[in-house]
């Protein structure tokens, strides 16, 4: 027995050491690196990559892949940068942007709760972010960029609210999921109502809205979202390893000196900001939070939040939703909200009965 314990410790130590790298520095500094999961980080991007250069090629005036990486290069014709620089550039810039940010706040919130479901859409924040956009829609009658504002602060309201009301003693994983739940439950509510105190007009644009689209998008909801992003994931990046000590226990996390209630609320602000804005820039995509840190984490094989993988994860869904959309159904052109939809519910569905053929439900 004891042989069979030795010999599985220096198995899993082997494959430890065949996927684990240390890199040091000349000045001292070491940092260990999984290799599956960079080469998974490379895959993502590429593929990214390759997804907006042929969605950018995508539409009534088609452009060869060639021609679009000649354009923006800066070397196309005339005709050519207007269409690829200032009409489909920015609708793909922002499909990565708000992918990304979906993608890390979805995983932020599942290791904070230390729940595959906590994610935002779950917990209400999505919600929470539409409901700012219908008050300011139906009863403002607001313009598009008083829209995007009243989005951010309907989602931190309901963010605020969500923590406020699961603090005791701390933030604790289930009593946050099932306050989450609650509040969704409540602010779907308020939607419902306000909708169906909007007239006809305003209430169309409140449910195109609602859908999740990336049609119209410029440089204006572009530079917003990036900025953002360039602020928050250095700092959720730099709280990476906090993070992954609080999924050991509050008790483990607090006697290896790590701060695990400044840690938590720090991230939790960082993923309602990072949630809240690409609601506002986008709509209320659904399931790319929830599925993008779970398929990166089966991708990666690698405990831990997966902060990286998931936001790579988290802009090639959505990119290859959008281009999913525009090719798939010919002229009947979809809200990239509805594919996201579809695609992560037979993935819910089928995570669902995988664990229950496995016994874990």
């Amino acid at each position: 027995m004891r042989t069979a314990t030795k010999t599985a410790k220096t198995t899993r130590t082997t494959r430890i050491t065949r996927t684990t790298r240390t890199l040091r520095t000349p000045g001292g500094l070491s940092l260990r690196t999984d290799v599956r999961a960079l080469v998974v980080v490379g895959a993502l991007l590429l593929a990214a990559c390759a997804a907006s250069v042929v969605l950018i090629g995508t539409g009534d005036f088609p452009i060869s892949f060639g021609d679009v990486l000649r354009t923006l290069a800066g070397n196309g014709t005339a005709g050519q940068d207007f269409i690829v620089n200032e009409l489909r550039l920015p609708r793909v810039l922002v499909g990565l942007l708000v992918g990304a940010s979906l993608g890390l706040g979805g995983a932020l919130f599942q290791s904070i709760s230390r729940n595959p479901l906590g994610s935002p859409d779950v917990l209400g924040l999505s919600q929470g972010a539409t409901s700012g956009a219908l008050v300011v829609i139906v009863l403002l009658s607001g313009t598009a960029a008083q829209v995007t504002v009243g989005a951010l602060l309907g989602g931190l309201v309901t963010g605020l609210a969500i923590y406020l009301l699961a603090w005791k003693q701390g933030v604790h994983g289930y009593r946050l999921v099932l306050v989450g739940i609650g509040v969704s439950a409540v602010v779907t509510a308020v939607n419902g109502y306000l909708l169906t105190k909007a007239d006809l007009v305003d209430a169309t644009r409140a449910v195109v809205w609602m859908t999740g689209s990336l049609d119209g998008r410029d440089w204006s909801q572009v530079w917003p979202l990036l900025a953002l992003c360039a602020v928050l994931v250095p700092l959720v990046l730099a709280n990476a390893r906090g993070l992954r000590m609080t999924e050991m226990g509050d008790d483990v996390s607090n006697a290896l000196g790590v701060r695990v209630e400044r840690v938590r609320m720090l991230l939790m602000v960082a993923a309602v900001l990072l949630t809240a804005a690409a609601t506002a820039a986008a709509g209320p995509v659904s399931f790319v939070a929830l599925t993008a840190p779970q398929l990166a984490r089966r991708l990666t094989r690698s405990p831990g939040p997966n902060l990286v993988p998931s936001l790579c994860m988290g802009a090639t869904l959505l990119v290859t939703a959008d281009l999913a959309s525009q090719r798939a159904f010919g002229a009947d052109q979809l809200p990239v909200g509805v594919v996201t939809g579809v695609l992560g519910g037979v993935y819910l569905l089928w995570l669902l009965v995988t664990e229950r053929r496995a016994g874990r439900i």
